[in-house]
C-alpha cells in the first residue's frame, strides 16, 4: 500500500523534506502544496549564507544544524544539478567576520567546533581595519536563493512529486484524533501523512493544535546592488549585517530583523541603514547601481530552535519549521531528520533537541 504523504509549505525546507523522501525511495506518494509559487516566500528573499552569523554566537542545537547543513550542501548543490539541469549556483565564497569584541574567544570556539581559519588573502584584507578584530573563515559557502528554488522545485518533480502552487491552505481538518485533511482554497485535500513546513504560517495553519508550538514571523529587509564581477571576493559579515557577492556581480546588503507581524512591506528607515553599512565596508558601492530592496518573513521562533517532530496529540502530523534565519543552510540536515521520523530508517542528527516544545517541558 503507498503511503501518501502532504506537505504544506514549499519552500526550501518543504522542497528539501520532499526530495530527502523521494531520494529515500520508499515508495511514497508526495505533494507538495503551496499558497503562492514554489519557494516564493523567506527562500526566495534570503541570501543563502550557509553558516550562522557568527558562527560562535548560538548552542549546541542551531549549530548542530548548521554544521551538517553546510557540509552536506556542496554535494546537496551537485545532486540537484544533475537531477534538475539547474545550477542553484553553490558558491564556497568563504566568509569576514569584522569587528569582533572578543576574537580570542571566537577563535578558540571555532577551534573547537572544527570551523576552519586561515589568514586572509590579500583581496580579502584589503576591506579589514582592524586585524585584531576580524577572522577569516575560507569554508563558508554560499547559495543563490532564486536559483535554488528552481532546482530544487525542478528535482522534486523530476522525482515524481507532485508540486500545487497557488492553492492556499486554510486549515486543518480534524477526525477521531487524527488529521484528515486540509481544506484548501481549491477543496478538500486528504493524505496518509501531513507535514507542516510552512515558515511564519505554521502556527497559524495549526490554530488550536499548536501544543505550545511559538512560530511567529520576523520581517528582514535587503537591498540589492548591481557592481562588477568580483569586487567583493567574499561574503562580510559585521554585527548581524552582511554583504554577499554573486558571481555575476550582484551584491546583497542585509538584513534587518523587525517584529512587525505578517507586513512585507519595506521602509525608508531599514534602506538608510542598510545603505549606510554596506557602503561603509565596501566604498566602492558608492559608485554602483542600487537595484532594489525587499523583505521577507523569516518563521521565528524561541531561541530560534526549529521544530522538526511529530505532533504530540495526532500521529499524523508532523512540523519542520522555526528555522528564523537559517532555514536554507538548515534544510538538508532538517529533511534528514524528517525523514528519518517518517520512514524509520536513515542517517540523520539526533532528532532530540527538535522535539514538539510541550514534550520538551514536560
Amino acid at each position: 500500500m503507498i503511503t501518501h504523504v502532504l506537505i504544506i509549505g514549499a519552500g526550501a525546507i518543504g522542497l528539501s523534506s520532499a526530495l530527502a523522501l523521494a531520494l529515500a525511495q520508499t515508495g511514497h506518494r508526495i505533494t507538495l502544496l503551496d499558497r503562492g509559487p514554489a519557494g516564493g516566500e523567506s527562500t526566495w528573499a534570503g541570501a543563502g549564507i550557509l553558516s550562522s552569523l557568527p558562527p560562535w554566537s548560538y548552542g549546541p542545537e542551531i549549530d548542530g544544524l548548521i554544521r551538517r547543513g553546510s557540509r552536506l550542501w556542496p554535494e546537496w548543490a551537485e545532486q540537484l544539478k544533475r537531477i534538475s539541469g539547474l545550477d542553484p549556483e553553490y558558491l564556497p565564497s568563504g566568509m569576514l567576520a569584522l569587528d569582533i569584541a572578543d576574537r580570542a574567544t571566537a577563535e578558540r570556539w571555532c577551534h573547537d567546533h572544527d570551523w576552519p581559519l586561515a589568514e586572509p588573502p590579500a583581496t580579502v584584507s584589503r576591506l579589514i581595519r582592524q586585524p585584531d578584530q576580524a577572522l577569516w573563515l575560507p569554508k563558508v559557502g554560499q547559495l543563490r536563493n532564486p536559483r535554488l528554488a528552481q532546482a530544487l522545485r525542478q528535482a522534486v518533480q523530476n522525482l515524481g512529486v507532485d508540486i500545487q502552487s497557488h492553492r492556499a491552505a486554510l486549515n486543518l481538518v480534524f477526525e477521531h484524533g487524527r488529521i484528515a485533511g486540509v481544506a484548501t482554497t481549491d477543496g478538500l485535500l486528504r493524505a496518509d501523512i501531513y507535514v507542516l513546513a510552512a515558515g511564519a504560517w505554521t502556527q497559524t495553519l495549526l490554530g488550536e493544535a499548536s501544543a505550545g508550538l511559538d512560530i511567529h514571523p520576523v520581517r528582514g529587509q535587503i537591498l540589492l546592488f548591481k557592481a562588477q564581477p568580483g569586487l567583493l571576493p567574499c561574503i562580510v559579515y559585521r554585527n548581524g549585517q552582511y554583504l554577499v557577492p554573486r558571481a555575476d556581480g550582484h551584491i546583497l546588503a542585509g538584513s534587518t530583523l523587525e517584529f512587525v507581524g505578517y507586513d512585507k512591506n519595506t521602509t525608508e528607515a531599514a534602506h538608510a541603514e542598510l545603505l549606510g553599512f554596506a557602503q561603509d565596508v565596501l566604498t566602492e558601492l558608492k559608485e554602483s547601481t542600487l537595484v532594489r530592496q525587499w523583505a521577507g518573513l523569516r518563521p521565528g521562533s524561541p531561541k530560534g530552535i526549529p521544530t522538526i517532530a511529530r505532533h504530540p496529540c495526532y500521529d499524523n502530523l508532523y512540523v519542520n519549521s522555526g528555522h528564523f534565519r537559517y532555514g536554507v543552510t538548515m534544510a538538508p540536515a532538517s529533511a534528514e531528520i524528517l525523514a528519518r521520523l517518517i520512514i524509520g530508517t536513515g542517517k540523520s542528527l539526533d532528532p532530540a533537541p527538535y522535539v514538539w516544545p510541550a514534550q520538551a517541558s514536560g
